[in-house]
C-alpha cells in the first residue's frame, strides 16, 4: 500500500515550529518582567530614601525574597548599587557615568539659561521647566525666585499629571487612554477624565494654564507650553509660589513674558529637537 499519511493533530514540524514560537515569546515575557522589577527596586531609592535594607526593598516590592536577592546581586555586579557600611544598599558608581550623561544631554542651551534668569529676575518668582514622561512630569530646569517665600521644585523631582498648571499644559493633545490612566492615579478617580479634557480644551483655547491650590492648598502656577519646530508640545514653562501672590492683575503679565521666554526655549536656541 503506498500514499501519504496524515494526522488531524498537524505535522511534527508544525508541532515544533509553534513550539518554539510559544517558547520564544514567553522568554522574551520573562525577561520583560524581570527588567520591569529590575526597574521596580532601582525606583525605590530618591533623595528621602537613599540607602535601604534588603528587608525595607522585599517589603516595598513586594516581590519574593529570592527574586529580589538575585536581581540586586546583578545590581552589585554592574555597580548599579552598593553596600554600604551599614549593609544597606545604595546607589553605586557606575550611575556617576549616566548622571554625566544626562547632565549633558539635559542642560539648557545658554539663551534658554537665560531666558528663565530673566523670567524670575522679572517678576521675583521661581522659575521651572516641566517634560512628561508617561503619567508624570519631570522638572529639567529651574530658576529660584529672590522672594523668601517661595515654591521650589529640584530639579529630577517627579510630580502627577492629574493636577497643575504644567500638568495642563503638558496633556495638550493626549489621547483617552492617557487620560484614564492620569485620572485613576489621582485621588479623585476615573471620573477625573472628563475634568482633564475640560482642562486640555480650556488650555487649548487660552494658550496657558492656571492652577490655584489644586495639588497643594497655598501654591498657584501659570504654565504655558513650549512647541518644537513643528508645533508639538514639548515642554511647559511655568511659574510657581503663594497663591497670596498670584492674582488675577499679575496673570496677563505672567502669561505674555512666559510666552515669550517658551519661544527662546523651544525654538531660537532652546531644545527644540526634544520628543518628550
Amino acid at each position: 500500500m503506498s500514499g501519504d499519511s496524515t494526522s488531524s493533530g498537524g505535522s511534527t514540524d508544525d508541532k515544533e515550529g509553534k513550539g518554539d514560537k510559544d517558547g520564544k515569546e514567553g522568554g522574551e515575557a520573562r525577561g520583560m518582567r524581570t527588567v520591569q522589577r529590575t526597574i521596580d527596586i532601582l525606583v525605590l531609592f530618591n533623595e528621602h530614601r537613599p540607602a535601604l535594607s534588603l528587608r525595607e526593598i522585599v517589603t516595598a516590592s513586594g516581590l519574593p525574597k529570592t527574586t529580589v536577592l538575585r536581581i540586586l546581586q546583578t545590581l552589585r555586579l554592574n555597580g548599579l548599587l552598593w553596600l554600604d557600611e551599614h549593609g544597606r544598599y545604595t546607589a553605586g558608581p557606575a550611575f556617576l557615568r549616566w548622571v554625566r550623561m544626562a547632565d549633558q544631554g539635559w542642560r539648557l542651551p545658554a539663551p534658554a539659561r537665560r531666558a528663565l534668569r530673566e523670567l524670575a529676575a522679572e517678576h521675583r518668582e521661581t522659575v521651572h521647566l516641566y517634560v512628561r514622561r508617561d503619567v508624570h512630569r519631570i522638572c529639567i530646569a529651574q530658576e529660584e525666585g529672590p522672594q523668601a517665600l517661595r515654591h521650589v521644585v529640584q530639579v529630577g523631582d517627579e510630580l502627577p499629571l492629574w493636577a497643575g498648571g504644567p500638568s495642563k499644559v503638558l496633556l495638550l493633545g493626549a489621547d483617552d487612554t492617557l487620560l484614564d490612566r492620569v485620572a485613576r492615579r489621582s485621588p479623585h478617580g476615573p471620573d477625573h477624565t472628563a475634568t482633564l479634557r475640560r482642562w486640555m480644551a480650556e488650555t487649548l483655547r487660552n494658550g496657558y494654564a492656571a492652577s490655584h491650590g489644586e495639588h497643594e492648598e497655598g501654591l498657584s502656577s501659570v504654565a504655558v507650553p513650549v512647541r518644537a519646530r513643528g508645533g508639538e508640545v514639548v515642554a511647559a514653562l511655568s511659574f510657581g509660589g503663594p497663591s497670596a501672590r498670584f492674582t488675577a492683575e499679575r496673570l496677563p503679565r505672567f502669561v505674555n513674558s512666559l510666552t515669550l521666554a517658551a519661544r527662546t526655549v523651544g525654538g531660537n536656541g532652546g531644545f527644540g529637537g526634544l520628543r518628550g
